[in-house]
């Protein structure tokens, strides 16, 4: 505890003590199993024909991706190769990250999961996911 409170600045600031904790919680003073891990941003989108899913995934192969589609749950894995070192070069900071990511997330049963249209390009990773014919919302009366 006594060498954590030692990197505490001593200024008084507010600011400096934010700028503190929020250096404590970055990737390089959490300890990792082994490696550094990443979960690449999705965005997720619905308009009336069906629902759109958008991924960035810089610097992976189209071939180390896989896309899946079971039990309501769409899943996306991959595996972002580190790059090969250069003999002779040493390096002074390594931010990018690499390793595998797998991503779930439930979609409803109402889709059409055998015209579903993924394309890959510029390292976005685009889903088109049509709806059911007949899976409008119905509402529903209460009865007095």
């Amino acid at each position: 505890m006594k060498d954590v409170l030692s990197l505490i600045p001593r200024t008084g600031s507010l600011q400096s003590t934010r700028d503190f904790f929020d250096r404590l919680f970055e990737d390089e003073f959490l300890p990792l199993r082994g490696e550094k891990s990443w979960a690449p941003a999705f965005d997720i989108s619905e308009n009336e024909k069906g629902y759109m899913i958008r991924a960035e995934l810089p610097g992976i192969d189209e071939k180390d991706l896989e896309i899946t589609i079971a039990g309501g749950m769409l899943s996306v894995k991959g595996e972002k190769k580190q790059e090969a070192e250069e003999k002779g070069e040493s390096y002074h900071r390594i931010e990018r990250t690499y390793g595998s990511f797998h991503r779930s997330f439930r979609i409803p049963d109402a889709i059409q999961a055998d015209k579903v249209d993924a394309t890959y390009k510029d390292g976005i990773l685009k889903l088109v996911i049509p709806k059911a014919q007949g899976s409008a919302v119905k509402k529903i009366q209460i009865k007095k």
